[in-house]
């Protein structure tokens, strides 16, 4: 097989998560009383830091209103958002066979790992993967290619030439690059066709089954 050590985003890639995130972007918009957004108008913001993103939304810099939006947004989502969410058809499949086949399995995600370790042991995901790597409460490990680096201390020095990241967004490219490390761009998330082009991914696949055939080769 051409990869045996993968690493996978989270939202966008193992799970749709569109329905959570931004039905708690809403609640946080209109606890601050600004306008509230319609769902399919803030795509943009699954994938990235959230503070990246709300930075833009509520075009601030001030970092205590940032800190009070997502503490808002945290209110819904923590408890409800998160399990507003659909593992994609195929992927807990994959993720069998690819384990059958010696794959390790690592998740690097922007969103805070405590969520993460909740989603994926909600979904039954949690036992496939030996290292959950998420950002933490605090803004550490919040951008890609930290995440991606604090899972790569985990595997052995010269395993990084059969390695690949997998993830929807351009993030996730970039992150991948400046670990040196392949990447694969999965087109059915919530990065759009004309982003995922010009990151210039070492991959593009449209479908799960698309991945698997691309992984069992």
């Amino acid at each position: 097989m051409r990869y045996n050590v993968l690493l996978w985003d989270l939202d966008g890639t193992l799970t749709d998560s569109k329905q959570g995130i931004t039905r708690s972007v809403q609640y946080a918009l209109k606890r601050l009383d600004y306008p509230v957004c319609e769902a399919d108008s803030l795509d943009w913001i699954i994938g990235p830091p959230l503070k990246e993103s709300f930075r833009t939304l509520f075009n601030t810099t001030d970092d205590a209103f940032l800190d009070r939006a997502i503490s808002i947004y945290r209110e819904r989502y923590t408890d409800i958002g998160l399990y507003e969410s659909t593992v994609y058809p195929g992927i807990p499949d994959l993720l069998a066979q690819l384990q059958e086949k010696g794959c390790r399995h690592l998740l690097a995600t922007s969103k805070p790992r405590i969520f993460a370790e909740k989603i994926l042991k909600h979904f039954l995901l949690d036992s496939y993967f030996s290292v959950i790597m998420g950002s933490e409460l605090n803004g550490q490990f919040v951008e890609k290619d930290c995440l991606i680096a604090e899972a790569l201390k985990t595997m052995p020095l010269g395993s990084r030439s059969s390695t690949v990241m997998i993830g929807d967004r351009n993030y996730d490219v970039s992150g991948a690059r400046a670990n040196h490390i392949d990447v694969i761009s999965v087109g059915y998330g919530f990065g759009t066709e004309e982003e995922l082009r010009l990151a210039s991914p070492d991959f593009i696949v449209q479908t799960v089954s698309d991945l698997g055939q691309l992984l069992s080769r």
